[in-house]
């Protein structure tokens, strides 16, 4: 067991593995072809108490902390499953409710996003804005006792499914990220559109879509903590957002290695199993030594955020090598699976795939190097 972890999160992980392994690595492939995950899957996991682990039972969650949700996030990853959007949800989605929200919001929205009724969603991408929050063009203009909010957003992860969004808005737009504010916009509300879920080239069976909003009135209660503090609220969040994304590097490393040494051991080339050749052996061995020494400092940042010393900087770091080093580990993965490595039919080349965007999204690698040399 992994010192990071105690025997209750084990117990956890245990309970998870079996969900994952009965409801969803078995009808994966047919939700990528559908680019979308039934609803249904998140309120079996929602009832399972699988969802918002680390929100409080007060509010319906599990009252765990973010080990718990670490569980989930590995076991997820552990057999590829990027189309489950469980993590954005519960570890994204729900603790900007649960740290900024007043009482009424937390009671409102909470409690029906751990049993997965409701689905949330973030939109803070825009088209032509990518990692520049800054550059944010929607807004949300006060009107009496209302907000009125215009804009579009694009890539957001849940979009399709999503029964609740948290919208990233320019309430004061002279005054750059210091007029950001952020409103929870339900979905049915006059206005709110979604857009057909966006063809990518990985992470198929994610419902990724655009969102639109054309004079979409929401009442001043929806303003999610103080208006013009969104900026800020958004910096706070985007570590434990970016220790997901590492997490799940270290875990894809892991088991994409594992997946690729049986592999080798099994196919035959010139008479002989892969494994046998000395470049393969070597190049294994590499691999092994990347993963395992990130898998350490991931393991190192898990501590620290479970005991509220993550610092930003840290963050980048592990976001940064987890997504670089993935990328370069399965690109020489997916090679020793020859012309089997280019098909979905072998996870490595879904793998492969799904990876790429871990250098974009969640902040650019080139944002992460901007955070890091800050600290220089």
């Amino acid at each position: 067991m992994r010192p990071v972890f105690q025997s209750e999160h084990e117990i956890l992980r245990e309970q998870v593995r079996r969900f994952v392994a009965d409801a969803i690595v078995p009808h994966h492939a047919r939700w990528e072809k559908d680019h979308v995950v039934p609803k249904e899957v998140w309120r079996q996991a929602g009832r399972l108490g699988f969802l918002c682990c680390a929100i409080p039972e007060a509010y319906g969650g599990g009252g765990g902390d973010f080990g718990h949700s670490a569980v989930v996030i590995e076991e997820l990853s552990r057999v590829n499953a990027t189309g489950v959007g469980f993590p954005l949800h519960s570890d994204i989605v729900a603790p900007y409710i649960l740290r900024y929200g007043s009482e009424e919001q937390k009671r409102r929205w909470l409690p029906r996003m751990a049993v997965g009724e409701l689905i949330g969603a973030i939109a803070m991408t825009e088209p032509g804005t990518g990692s520049d929050l800054k550059a944010v063009r929607t807004t949300a203009r006060r009107d009496g006792g209302d907000y009125v909010i215009n804009g579009q957003k694009t890539f957001i992860t849940n979009g399709r499914n999503a029964g609740l969004v948290i919208v990233v808005a320019k309430t004061d737009p002279k005054a750059g990220r210091k007029g950001i504010s952020l409103f929870v916009v339900e979905e049915g509300t006059p206005g709110f559109t979604k857009g057909k879920a966006i063809e990518k080239i990985g992470q198929h069976a994610q419902d990724t879509a655009e969102l639109f909003f054309d004079d979409v009135r929401v009442p001043a209660a929806s303003l999610l903590g103080e208006e013009n503090r969104g900026f800020g609220y958004l910096m706070h969040e985007l570590a434990q957002e970016r220790l997901i994304i590492a997490l799940r590097a270290a875990v894809t490393m892991e088991s994409m290695l594992d997946a690729t040494v049986a592999y080798t051991r099994d196919r035959q080339a010139f008479g002989h199993p892969v494994f046998e050749f000395q470049n393969t052996r070597f190049t294994l061995a590499d691999v092994k030594a990347q993963a395992t020494m990130f898998r350490v400092f991931a393991d190192h940042c898990l501590a620290l955020h479970l005991k509220g010393a993550l610092s930003a900087d840290m963050a980048a770091i592990a976001k940064l090598n987890g997504a670089e080093m993935l990328n370069q580990v399965l690109d020489r993965l997916l090679q020793l699976h020859g012309g089997y490595g280019y098909t979905s039919e072998y996870a490595i080349g879904r793998a492969w795939t799904d990876a790429r965007v871990l250098r974009i999204y969640g902040g650019s690698s080139e944002i992460m190097r901007e955070i890091i040399a800050r600290t220089l």
